[in-house]
């Protein structure tokens, strides 16, 4: 199995690269998969009945939800925890804190090793298309299949979240904070 990417010729109107023509990699074939096929191909795997799956399926959700919305890190056996987060500006005096400095809600998602290393080990093709869309070019990767962290990338890097076990319980909702000016 491999990834599929596509890059296309466009043109670019702003930016260092305005008024010219350059190879813009993107997704090429993403589909979002129903939750019934999820649920089909997660009972057929198990080897417990549909509807069994779907009542399992629906409390994990709802659990998952409300722990979450608590400030806990959840987690999503086979693929990370997540937990919620806030981006909001920050201030010089406690007396101008206030709900109005938020500017938004966020879902961080932070993958477990195994699933980056799966992904490392995934090629990627990239199919290249000229700006009339005509295929031109087939390319797989060879690359050492580095995964980004985007904890590290959005400046919000608070290290790894330590299990419950090592006591990360509840880690205070995971308050992300970002300065505009900075």
């Amino acid at each position: 199995m491999a990834l599929k990417v596509k890059a296309k010729e466009q043109y670019q109107n702003i930016g260092k690269y305005a008024g010219k023509y350059r190879y813009v990699m993107m997704p090429e074939l993403y589909t979002a998969l129903s939750q019934d096929k999820v649920i089909k191909e997660a009972a057929l795997r198990s080897g417990v009945s549909r509807g069994v799956m779907q009542a399992c399926w629906d409390a994990a959700g709802e659990v998952i939800k409300a722990w979450a919305t608590e400030g806990h890190s959840v987690a999503l056996p086979g693929l990370g925890t997540m937990r919620f987060g806030l981006r909001a500006k920050s201030v010089e005096n406690v007396n101008d804190v206030k709900a109005g400095l938020i500017s938004s809600r966020r879902i961080i998602f932070t993958p477990n090793t195994e699933l980056k290393e799966e992904l490392s080990k995934t090629a990627v093709q990239i199919t290249c298309y000229d700006k009339d869309g005509k295929e031109i070019k087939r390319v797989t990767s060879a690359d050492d299949g580095s995964v980004e962290d985007e904890q590290e990338n959005t400046g919000g890097n608070q290290g790894p979240t330590p299990s419950p076990s090592e006591g990360g319980g509840n880690q205070g909702g995971g308050n992300d904070t970002e300065d505009p000016e900075n």
